[in-house]
């Protein structure tokens, strides 16, 4: 039997060794956080481990064991069947479960007698998530960043991926966060990854950067959305040097229209959403606001939030968070589509070698 246990830390650093992580937990924990890339192969799934869990706590646990045991197996084989009857014997599994213990010892020990390499990790899930938050400040710190900067509409996003396009570094917070970074940002069926699972995708995109070469990252705040940006990250971005986009008024609104075009399809999740802005803004200038959007003035109630609430509260935190904001140079883009950032991107990687 070949079965080998390494620390969390010593599976971080080797993940690309391995042909498959494996998840050995239920779909609910899985769905919470697992380790990048990894698949689910639950040795107990989300019912099973409801009714183990119950049998350990109202009878005793060794009929629990007996009937997890019985149900393991089952759920063990059928993962075989499915993923490795055409498997050659060089395959080499990372697997893990909650605490490196019997979920992932029993399929790792199946695996290890059919004569597999398998590689468990100690202490499972929960010595990841301990080496992950322990890396992220170091991997956060190790990198120069440049921050794009712009009032809400100048198209922050289009640039990094047009930049991405041309070949150039890129940590794109909003993507990872599946949110548009406002009380607006929410993005219709994606929901957004828990903490957890946040960070992990963090630290997956931070470990892809190569300290050699500048990265470029959207301006944001320490939350995006329901998520939150390591203290690490959040410093570094802060300290680093800053580039702002500059674009008019009614490009602005095109392109916000553009960007966010599920809200004129939708003008009551519109309404939904601009009711989180009652406290701020109080009920009168909401309530003006809707009913503009649902007689269809949709650029009209954008062109008001962009001039009266989000300009205002974007510059102020700029100067007050960002230290190069206010002698970054300044880039002016006029909204032509997205050839328009195409053209900024190769200005702006021109201009910096």
């Amino acid at each position: 039997m070949s079965v080998h246990k390494i620390s969390a830390t010593e599976a971080l650093q080797h993940l690309a060794a391995f042909d498959a992580v494996i998840d050995a937990r239920s779909e609910a924990e899985f769905a919470e956080d697992h380790l990048p890339g990894a698949v689910n192969w639950p040795t107990l799934n989300n019912e099973e481990r409801r009714v183990i869990g119950t049998l350990y706590k109202q009878v005793n646990p060794f009929e629990a064991k007996k009937r997890g045991a019985a149900i393991s197996a089952r759920n063990i084989a059928a993962h075989i069947e499915r993923e490795l009857l055409d498997t050659p014997k060089s395959w080499q599994p990372l697997v893990y479960c909650w605490r490196g213990g019997n979920r992932s010892g029993a399929l790792a020990t199946i695996l290890g007698a059919i004569g597999f390499k398998v590689t468990l990790v100690e202490g499972g899930y929960k010595a990841y998530r301990t080496a992950v938050l322990a890396d992220l400040p170091a991997m956060a710190q190790r990198l120069r960043y440049r921050v794009v900067c712009g009032r809400t509409g100048t198209g922050k996003t289009h640039l990094l991926q047009a930049l991405a396009a041309q070949g150039a570094q890129i940590l794109d917070l909003e993507a990872l966060a599946q949110h548009r970074s406002s009380v607006l940002g929410l993005i219709p069926g994606q929901p957004q990854p828990s903490q957890k699972l946040f960070d992990s995708r963090l630290w997956a995109a931070l470990r892809a950067l190569d300290p050699a070469r500048e990265v470029y990252v959207e301006a944001e705040s320490k939350r995006v959305g329901n998520v939150t940006v390591p203290e690490a990250l959040i410093h570094a971005m802060r300290a680093s040097p800053c580039l702002t986009l500059e674009m008019d008024l009614p490009d602005r609104v095109a392109l916000l229209l553009h960007d966010y075009a599920f809200f004129a399809q939708d003008a009551e999740f519109f309404c939904d959403r601009l009711a989180t802005l009652t406290e701020l803004r109080g009920r009168e200038t909401v309530g003006r606001w809707q009913a503009q959007a649902r007689s269809g003035q949709m650029a009209e109630v954008v062109e008001d939030l962009l001039a009266n609430h989000y300009d205002p509260r974007y510059e102020e935190s700029m100067a007050r968070n960002f230290v190069a904001y206010p002698t970054s140079t300044r880039w002016p883009v006029t909204y032509q589509g997205a050839g328009s950032f195409e053209v900024l991107a190769r200005q702006l990687l021109a201009a910096s070698n």
